[in-house]
């Protein structure tokens, strides 16, 4: 897709102007309602829905076909990133109402560093076409050691702080308690840190880490530069919404690993394969419209497999529970006989 400077300074302001709304709308700290939370969802996937068919109807089917496919599984990677949030949120003990200001916040970091790498890749990839060989083993990697993880019953219990995060707190200083929305105090005439400012950091930092396996995954559908910048966005700016929405939920998408290994798996395979392609080997390439198939299945049976087991769970607790109440009943009676 031919890109011209103007479309990439329209997309920027566009962009910018939906999270000067997005602010705006949410510049008083307050507690986050389900009906809230829901209604931004659905409002920037129509928007991103709506980017893709403007790409469609402009003539651009593939990158369109593209952007869905990229946005899709940008965001099905970013709900797994929502469990490492959450354990952040509650190891700095973020008030419940100023949690929207860190995500948002949080999120733009993590969306400016973003874009920075998709630079750095974009020009990696623009000049040496083995580095798709790289891309391709790495998620084939990350994607078996997400099986093994899951197979494991792995869950991450706690969240450290990285390098980068510890470096910025011993330079600053941080005060102990949360001061509104104060990101700096002065405290015994020095300026320090307040722990929300800390907090923003570390949900903007951290996303770093999950950058280094859904930038190359995106790679791998589209080399594009202007359509993993855009399906990254969208996938992003809708992200605190469903932090509030679906955080309850997370815990029963048992099987959201197993999903996500399987995409990424799949997509190692189609970036080998196209780098085979790219050095002359004959081998067949993975078109669009099957990745989108494969990424979209794989989620919606991921969901119906991760319900059933919730259930299935859910029936064998209630069966064990009333188990229990009879034995107690049973102990009760022989009890009042015995007296």
């Amino acid at each position: 897709m031919d890109v011209s400077m103007t479309l990439w300074a329209a997309t920027v302001l566009g962009l910018c102007a939906l999270i000067a709304v997005d602010f705006f709308i949410g510049r008083k700290p307050h507690d986050v309602s389900i009906k809230e939370a829901g209604t931004w969802t659905i409002v920037w996937i129509v928007l991103a829905v709506l980017f893709g068919i403007g790409l469609l109807i402009a003539g651009e089917s593939q990158a369109s076909g593209e952007f869905f496919a990229g946005f899709i599984t940008e965001k099905s990677l970013s709900v797994d990133n929502l469990f490492v949030f959450i354990l952040i949120m509650a190891k700095f003990s973020v008030p419940s109402h100023l949690q929207q200001r860190v995500l948002l916040f949080g999120v733009l970091i993590a969306l400016v560093l973003r874009a920075i790498f998709i630079a750095a890749g974009a020009a990696v990839i623009a000049n040496f076409s083995w580095v798709f060989y790289i891309f391709g083993a790495f998620l084939i990697y990350t994607a078996w050691k997400l099986v093994q993880e899951a197979r494991a019953g792995d869950e991450e219990e706690d969240w450290e702080e990285n390098r980068l995060l510890k470096s910025i707190e011993k330079k600053f200083g941080v005060s102990d308690r949360y001061e509104g929305t104060k990101l700096f105090i002065r405290k015994n005439g020095k300026k320090v840190m307040t722990p929300l400012m800390v907090v923003m950091l570390a949900i903007g930092t951290t996303d770093v880490l999950f950058a280094m396996d859904s930038i190359p995954a995106i790679f791998g559908l589209t080399q594009d530069p202007y359509i993993v910048f855009t399906a990254n966005a969208f996938a992003l700016m809708g992200l605190r919404q469903l932090y509030f929405l679906i955080g309850g939920l997370l815990k029963k998408l048992v099987h959201l690993s197993y999903g996500l290994s399987v995409i990424l798996g799949f997509i190692g395979v189609k970036l080998v394969l196209h780098a085979l392609h790219e050095n002359g080997v004959h081998v067949p390439e993975i078109s669009i419209p099957v990745s989108l198939g494969v990424i979209c299945g794989v989620l919606i049976v991921t969901t119906i497999t991760s319900l059933m087991a919730n259930k299935k769970q859910a029936q064998l607790e209630a069966a064990e529970a009333g188990e229990g109440d009879i034995q107690k009943d049973s102990k009760d009676d022989k009890d009042s006989i015995k007296a």
